[in-house]
């Protein structure tokens, strides 16, 4: 074990994921995913668990969180086929891109307003606007976010696409729309692709097909929207004062100076670019469904891992002291995005 002091944590967020599964299975429901993130919460807040989380398993689930993480975004690309989303017609596909960059500034700005800590408000624009978890956490690695910044916002994304499954069905017989009209809201709207398929699928095959379809269309903004922030990230960056600056200023040559250069974050993260490869591969090589069903539960497994990890770093004590701004900021955005959706429904 201590040849390999992240062994034990990433066994532990394994164990999470499945239990997680498990619960899925018992309470179908719950998505894997958020029952992943609840049981890692959970764990958290068990005092006697607390010196064990934050020691013997630290290595391990900071590797789950952002390693596995990364890796289950890449295999999400092999959900995206560009010959699927080029069906929806230039149309559709235009309104989608559009309302994606609008709900982006919409929220971010929410997030702003409700004064929302560090880069918890873009990390909240991202997760919203785009595809919940997987969203959130490219965007924190493109902006080289504080691992502190990351919890509020997955927090939210799940809290407020699990409040999905059960409020779109019941507003849905409340507007009177068809199947197909509910999916299309559906995948425009709610955050992970498996809170898409778990709202969706209680209007049945025909709402849950066309669901996936504009979902992802949205995934597929993540590669531009990280690029940009990357390199809004790289031109904010400043490099550090040289050494005779640094010596001008504190009046003495006895303090050490760090000369080395601040590291940007790349243009394009690695883990993107093995996303649009996954895309490309998705699109124009004919897979079989057993690869693809893998490619499908790996994604799962991989971003379920990470939840627990998540999870079990969280501090509801800390999240209390922004709690109700947060939880006011997610409510206000949830809203704006449902209502922004539903409009593109009816204009198309």
């Amino acid at each position: 074990m201590r040849r390999f002091p992240w062994l034990a944590g990433l066994l532990l967020a394994v164990v999470g994921a499945a239990a997680g599964y498990g619960v899925h299975l018992l309470v179908p429901a719950l998505p894997w995913l958020t029952a992943s993130l609840i049981l890692g919460v959970v764990a958290g807040c068990i005092p006697p668990f607390r010196p064990s989380l934050g020691g013997i398993f630290k290595p391990g689930l900071a590797i789950a969180a952002r390693r596995l993480l990364r890796l289950g975004i890449v295999v999400l690309g092999f959900k995206l086929s560009l010959g699927d989303i080029a069906a929806l017609g230039w149309v559709a596909i235009l309104a989608i891109i559009a309302l994606v960059g609008i709900s982006f500034v919409i929220t971010w700005l929410i997030g702003r307003l409700f004064r929302l800590e560090g880069d918890q408000a873009v990390l909240m624009a991202a997760g919203f606007s785009i595809c919940g978890v997987s969203a959130v956490g490219a965007m924190a690695a493109a902006r080289g976010s504080d691992e502190k910044d990351t919890g509020t916002p997955i927090t939210l994304v799940t809290l407020y696409g699990t409040l999905a499954i059960v409020v779109l069905p019941a507003l849905s017989a409340l507007l009177g729309l068809d199947a197909r009209q509910f999916g299309h809201w559906v995948g425009a709207s709610v955050h992970d692709v498996g809170q898409v398929v778990a709202t969706a699928q209680t209007a049945g095959a025909a709402a849950l097909a066309i669901a996936v379809v504009v979902k992802l269309t949205r995934v597929l903004m993540l590669a531009p929207m990280v690029a940009i922030a990357s390199i809004q990230t790289r031109r904010r960056s400043r490099p550090g004062p040289s050494l005779s600056e640094r010596s001008l200023s504190d009046q003495s040559l006895s303090q050490p100076v760090d000369e080395s250069p601040k590291k940007n974050p790349p243009i394009v993260p690695l883990f993107i670019v093995g996303f649009v490869v996954a895309v490309l591969l998705r699109s124009f090589l004919p897979l079989p469904d057993a690869v693809l069903n893998i490619a499908d539960f790996l994604q799962s497994a991989l971003l379920a891992c990470a939840l627990f990890a998540i999870g079990a770093s969280l501090r509801l004590e800390q999240l209390a002291r922004s709690g109700l701004r947060a939880l006011g900021a997610g409510l206000v955005s949830w809203i704006v995005i449902l209502c922004l959706a539903l409009g593109l429904v009816y204009l198309g």
